[in-house]
């Protein structure tokens, strides 16, 4: 009998603390992106003039400017080192309940930041990831304020990236903490190693890139192309037109071409060379390497 009522206490003791152990939040897809920058004139020409992208004031300290992607936007602030070759500030992504966001990343270890609003009627706190990447939570409090642009050359950011040393520790936080799934994964060459893996939100179709088989040290340029932004478009040479009527003219390494996962592509670049992916939502051929394994996000 004593044996019984103790398996029964420790059945209970077990529930018990089941129950309290938080669980995580919905993630549904990037709230914003964040860079440095040493030339925001050219900045308002690349996201204003030529993207057609509404400004609207800064929400964060430091900020200068950002530019709406439809519900989401890309933010600037000043360069605190000119010289450093990074300009990516941070990520950040959608929960729809902070407060328990930060519960459940705090009972996996991490040390968030506390949480604070901001004039946008928006609360958030930061995290770092393995490789020490500041990556945000937001939670809207009153709705996600669309502010919609009829000369807008996209309406929907669907992925960033940035350069990833170690996988498996990165895995551990966005797969096994996180929930984010696999979509895509490739190489530059046939039967090598991934250079590229496409990180799916848990609840959404926005992800996030691994930049892989990078070099320790990187100049800005190649910094820039690896650490990026994607804006979708349905289609790329309506795309091009739209920028085209708004002066740009395509020249260099800006030149639409059908990438590794069978999507066309267009990369512009900001005067720090940070790198605008616009890319079209749905792949046109086969992917190189392997199959899409998430759902195709959309406008």
């Amino acid at each position: 009998m004593k044996r019984l009522s103790g398996v029964f206490f420790l059945i209970v003791f077990q529930l018990c603390a089941l129950a309290q152990t938080p669980t995580r939040p919905s993630i549904t897809g990037i709230d914003h992106v964040a860079f440095y920058s040493t030339a925001t004139d050219g900045v308002k020409k690349l996201y204003g003039d030529v993207l057609g992208l509404a400004a609207a004031d800064p929400v964060e300290s430091g900020s200068v400017i950002r530019y709406k992607v439809g519900t989401q936007w890309v933010g600037f602030s000043p360069a605190p080192d000119p010289k450093s070759t990074d300009r990516m500030d941070h990520v950040a992504f959608t929960t729809n309940n902070i407060t328990e966001m930060r519960r459940y990343l705090v009972s996996k270890g991490l040390k968030p930041t506390q949480i604070e609003g901001r004039s946008d009627h928006t609360l958030a706190f930061s995290v770092n990831d393995p490789e020490g990447h500041r990556v945000e939570f937001v939670e809207w409090t009153q709705g996600v304020i669309l502010n919609p642009q009829s000369s807008a050359v996209s309406r929907r950011m669907i992925h960033t990236g940035f350069v990833v040393y170690q996988r498996d520790a990165e895995d551990h936080f966005y797969r096994d903490i996180l929930g984010f799934h696999l979509y895509w994964h490739g190489a530059d060459k046939p039967g090598t190693p991934d250079d590229w893996v496409a990180m799916q939100v848990p609840d959404g179709t926005d992800w996030l890139e691994y930049m892989l088989n990078q070099p320790q040290k990187m100049d800005l340029q190649l910094t820039g192309v690896m650490n990026h932004i994607s804006i979708g478009v349905a289609d790329i040479k309506k795309a091009q037109a739209i920028m085209e009527s708004h002066g740009w003219k395509a020249h260099g390494d800006e030149q639409a071409e059908i990438g590794k996962d069978g999507k066309w592509q267009l990369d512009v670049f900001d005067p720090d060379l940070s790198r605008v992916e616009l890319m079209e939502f749905k792949n046109v051929r086969k992917p190189c390497c392997n199959d899409f394994t998430g759902p195709h996000p959309s406008e």
